[in-house]
């Protein structure tokens, strides 16, 4: 990078190296929505961690499968047993639940008509096999349109003034200096009739100065609250003075019943496979959301036995 001496350049190098441009597209929506589902997708892959799988079913595969698709169907070929996506039907149970779960995958040349809880066993990512790229996509378009808002207010900032001109090189002119100002440069008038020839109006003073402000907020809302639908806590308190921690923590109960869910829908398929095929399955929550439930846990511990949360931590008594 370092031998690159312009932008060019430097472009040139990033589309040779990694086949793209260094320049974030941001109204290209459908790629913005898309990169920030699947940065998503990327951290969800620490959600849970497992025990126990064969060596045909890598972990990243079988949770994007849970994850991506609402749902992976267990089955054992001739290779092996296989965490497989397919397609639901068949004869509906009492209860309206699919019977049969149809497979066909080229690379072990298999196409079958497996029957649920005889043949293969499908596990489900929550209840409602919804997987996570509905909740994904919501948050990413929210997450797209405020980025790009901000990024408009950003280069609309930089405009002290609406300009108008009324012959074609003047415009030409104008047009050179805001595309400089666009690009981050000094806009440079070449000559004295850019300033005969245009009028301009103030913009900069009489817009809404708390733009930016108020975009960014918006940001940190989402961002927070698409964490929290996640089981993560982080913090979309709108004050801007300090918060105490029953403040903080004022969302604690909403964070983990989707998760809660989704562990659940693991661990009893996980017992399924286990008895059908003979394996010694077993899946639990990993990373900051294991640690989130353990410090939701001793909350709810110091609340049964009659402690205020956070009592005793910091705490100065009247004397003092």
């Amino acid at each position: 990078m370092s031998n690159c001496r312009d932008l060019r350049e430097y472009e040139k190098f990033v589309s040779a190296m990694f086949g793209g441009s260094c320049e974030y597209d941001f109204s290209n929506k459908g790629m913005a929505i898309s990169n920030h589902t699947r940065y998503m997708l990327a951290r969800t892959q620490s959600m849970f961690k497992w025990s126990g799988l064969p060596d045909t079913i890598p972990a990243r595969n079988l949770e994007l499968l849970l994850q991506c698709r609402g749902f992976a169907g267990f089955y054992k070929t001739s290779q092996g047993l296989y965490a497989f996506a397919g397609g639901l039907g068949g004869e509906p149970d009492p209860y309206y639940m699919p019977t049969i779960l149809t497979i066909a995958n080229p690379a072990l040349k298999l196409s079958v008509n497996a029957q649920i809880n005889k043949d293969c066993v499908v596990m489900p990512n929550d209840s409602l096999y919804l997987g996570l790229i509905p909740l994904c996509n919501r948050y990413s378009t929210e997450m797209c349109e405020a980025e790009l808002s901000m990024l408009v207010a950003m280069i609309n900032s930089r405009i002290p003034a609406l300009i108008s001109s009324d012959n074609d090189n003047t415009t030409k002119s104008a047009e050179k200096y805001l595309d400089d100002i666009k690009d981050g440069k000094l806009g440079v008038i070449a000559n004295r009739q850019f300033f005969e020839g245009v009028t301009a109006q103030p913009y900069g003073n009489t817009s809404n100065t708390n733009v930016l402000t108020n975009i960014i907020e918006l940001i940190q809302y989402i961002k927070a609250s698409w964490y929290n639908e996640l089981g993560l806590n982080a913090n979309y308190n709108m004050k801007r003075e300090s918060i105490n921690s029953g403040e903080s923590q004022l969302n604690n109960d909403a964070l983990l019943p989707f998760v809660d869910d989704m562990l659940r829908q693991r661990q009893e398929g996980a017992e399924k496979v286990n008895a059908m095929f003979g394996t010694s399955i077993s899946v639990a929550l990993a990373s900051s959301w294991e640690d989130n439930q353990e410090e939701i846990e001793a909350e709810q511990d110091n609340l049964k036995s009659g402690n205020e949360p956070g009592e005793g931590e910091n705490n100065v008594s009247d004397e003092d």
